[in-house]
């Protein structure tokens, strides 16, 4: 069992390159050929912005509660169902990385949420049903080319963790939880995956924060294609770097927390999280 790790840190690094190369060169092919002419203007936001987006978050949560716990109980749901496939033996070792991925392509799942936070800002009483009027979107295929973008890059994820973990811990499948959880914990080769997995976790983490902070309630809103939500989410992120930082470790341990107790927290912190989403893009987009 190989103690180093040398060639899988490049190779996944090259990936998340590569996948950075992908996005751009799919989204200059999607979207409006105006796009490059009529791009948005980002403001500059402070830390104490943050507490304020969470607050509005809530405020739409407690609104609409009801028709949004209906909706986010496909959220635990859907985590059960990879924790599930995980502990396959085989597959045990992408569990944590499958379940951490998912914040990937939260942005996807939320859609339905910003649009009920759109309908409420215009003075009108969202339910359920208006997170499915999403499709309806004259905008809805810039939506979903953005969506499947992002998961490509969680797929591209999956496949570098299990490559960290082969490289690192050699291919052979863990003989039980308590056995990997061992391995991990105790030995060398064991902390070197850890170490490598989580620093390369942050690199796709940071990639598609940068991408998709404020693009798809941007699609949401306007008329614009995937080059230009991108590119203003990508500006957004260098305006605000340490808000957007903070927001997406608030992002990332707020998902950890809900996931607890058998994901089910996530009915509370998903929407939360995604109504407060849609208020960070309009304090941040002009």
């Amino acid at each position: 069992m190989p103690e180093t790790i040398g060639n899988p840190l490049s190779w996944s690094v090259d990936h998340a390159k590569a996948v950075s190369h992908h996005l751009g060169s799919v989204a200059s092919h999607v979207g409006h050929e105006t796009d490059d002419l009529v791009l948005p203007q980002v403001r500059r936001i402070q830390l104490a912005d943050l507490p304020e987006v969470l607050r509005r978050g809530v405020d739409d949560f407690m609104a609409c509660r009801t028709d949004v716990a209906f909706l986010c109980l496909l959220y635990p749901a859907i985590g059960l169902l990879v924790a599930w496939f995980a502990l396959d033996r085989n597959l045990l070792p992408l569990l944590f990385p499958a379940v951490s991925g998912l914040a990937i392509v939260g942005p996807v799942a939320a859609v339905g949420l910003y649009e009920m936070s759109r309908q409420r800002e215009m003075g009108l009483e969202p339910g359920w049903s208006h997170a499915f009027a999403v499709v309806k979107s004259p905008n809805f295929g810039a939506i979903l080319a953005l969506g499947l973008m992002l998961g490509a890059l969680f797929i591209v994820w999956i496949l570098t963790a299990h490559g960290i973990f082969v490289a690192t811990m050699g291919a052979e499948a863990p003989a039980s939880i308590g056995a990997f959880a061992r391995d991990v914990a105790t030995t060398p080769a064991g902390l070197t995956m850890a170490i490598v997995g989580i620093a390369v976790g942050a690199l796709f983490a940071a990639l598609a924060l940068a991408v998709s902070v404020v693009s798809f309630p941007l699609l949401l809103d306007r008329g614009v294609g995937v080059p230009a939500a991108v590119i203003t989410s990508l500006r957004v992120t260098a305006a605000n770097p340490v808000p957007v930082a903070a927001w997406g470790a608030i992002v990332a341990t707020s998902l950890v927390l809900g996931s607890i107790p058998l994901f089910l927290g996530l009915i509370v912190v998903m929407p939360i999280l995604g109504h407060a989403t849609w208020h960070l893009y309009r304090r941040t987009v002009v």
